[in-house]
């Protein structure tokens, strides 16, 4: 929950306050870009950790975009946006349960090349998003410190996707793909679930509407 200090950080008129919430709707475009080009590519590809990523890149824009306009809402607003974000966060994450599961009954590896070369951009992508949250890790509360800490963990799994295309280009094999996008789906599955119990645990009280 934002402290009163989070709220004058992000929606004051200062200089500062206007700074990081440009800063941050960036890295919110940003991730919701590479949401979106994620699902295509894991589409083509067929890869399952692809698309377990995407849902890494949903769950950030979703992030992002609450620090940038959540806490100006009233808690009956922030509620029901939460629970909303929570199904959002939920569909690539089943979309990478259900692909792990066609791989097993299939036995097709990805298409290598288009998931090491998608891995390698989402990490540029990540690593940008960090790099730009970095400096301002500190104002804001722990909504931005969230969002960074979101975008350092993602450059290291974007790297582990990239060493699965590789491996799989070298030893054509479903189980790098499988293992780490069913590892990612039920990570989103569970954060998914978290913003839905929080969102259910934020009761309004009276005149917040």
């Amino acid at each position: 929950m934002a402290t009163g200090d989070d709220h004058e950080d992000l929606h004051g008129d200062d200089g500062p306050g206007t700074a990081l919430r440009r800063v941050v709707a960036v890295v919110a475009l940003l991730n919701l870009l590479g949401m979106i080009g994620e699902i295509i590519m894991a589409v083509l590809a067929g890869s399952v950790a692809l698309f377990a990523d995407a849902a890494d890149f949903c769950e950030d824009f979703l992030i992002n975009g609450l620090v940038v306009a959540a806490l100006g809402w009233s808690v009956r607003g922030r509620r029901r946006a939460s629970v909303w974000l929570a199904g959002l966060i939920l569909i690539p994450a089943v979309a990478a349960l259900t692909t792990a599961a066609w791989k097993l009954v299939s036995g097709e590896p990805p298409e290598p090349f288009r998931l090491s070369l998608t891995a390698g951009a989402a990490l540029a992508l990540n690593l940008l998003c960090a790099l730009l949250l970095v400096a301002r890790r500190t104002e804001g509360g722990s909504l931005v410190r969230g969002a960074w800490l979101a975008a350092r963990n993602d450059v290291l799994a974007d790297a582990l996707i990239l060493v699965a295309g590789l491996v799989t280009a070298a030893r054509p094999s479903i189980w790098p793909d499988v293992v780490i996008g069913v590892a990612a789906g039920a990570i989103n599955l569970r954060a998914a679930g978290e913003v839905y119990e929080q969102a259910r645990a934020e009761t309004p009280r009276p005149g917040d509407d």
